[in-house]
């Protein structure tokens, strides 16, 4: 897929040199490694799909261990010309969220002229799979994105509830809590798919 048309061309851009960054780090590895997949979620993943909210870091997993290199911060110009930074989150960890065991196989290539699929395959988190990502902690914020991505109609509440469902099968502790963001998610986007159908 292709970044949303509302999203801002500085910030794809910026985005688009910290993949460059990364995949000139990976020049001298052996073919028969690559690609190494880059697999993007959070505010950025969210950013791309819809041109909202702003995220000001990337939260990646990737298919290898990855000796990164230093420097990939990038600062750039907002549409106002205020100074904005973005930069790749070396402390996200995806044991902590809910994840999907087949998030990483579905999760959707992303077209940019800074990507070279060969060497750095970058891959967003499926719509369904970003929205299940936000239910382990569940803030005002996450229940916000996830209104947003089904406003747009890339999450369906049916295919929400299963997935989530699917993936709590692959964890241990209480749960109980993870249920319940659950059903109030899905409450979330039936509400967001009822405007949408009374505005058509």
């Amino acid at each position: 897929m292709r970044p949303d048309p509302g999203a801002r061309p500085e910030y794809i851009a910026a985005f688009g040199e910290i993949v460059a960054r990364i995949t000139l780090s990976l020049v001298d590895v052996p073919k028969r490694l690559l690609p190494v997949a880059m697999y993007v979620g959070g505010g950025a993943a969210l950013y791309l799909y819809t041109g909202e909210r702003v995220s000001r870091d990337i939260d990646a997993a990737f298919s290898r261990r990855i000796a990164l290199p230093e420097n990939l911060e990038v600062a750039y110009r907002d549409a106002d010309g205020g100074a904005r930074v973005l930069y790749l989150d070396r402390q996200y960890n995806d044991t902590l969220g809910l994840l999907h065991d087949d998030a990483y196989e579905d999760a959707v290539p992303l077209v940019h002229d800074a990507i070279d699929h060969s060497v750095l395959d970058v891959r967003l988190l499926s719509a369904v799979d970003l929205a299940v990502s936000k239910l382990a902690r569940f803030s005002s914020q996450d229940a916000d994105d996830i209104a947003l991505l089904a406003r747009r109609g890339l999450v369906r509440a049916t295919a929400l509830r299963r997935r989530a469902a699917e993936a709590l099968t692959g964890y241990v502790g209480d749960v109980a809590r993870l249920r319940g963001s659950i059903e109030i998610a899905g409450r979330i986007v039936e509400d967001a798919e009822q405007v949408s159908s009374k505005r058509r």
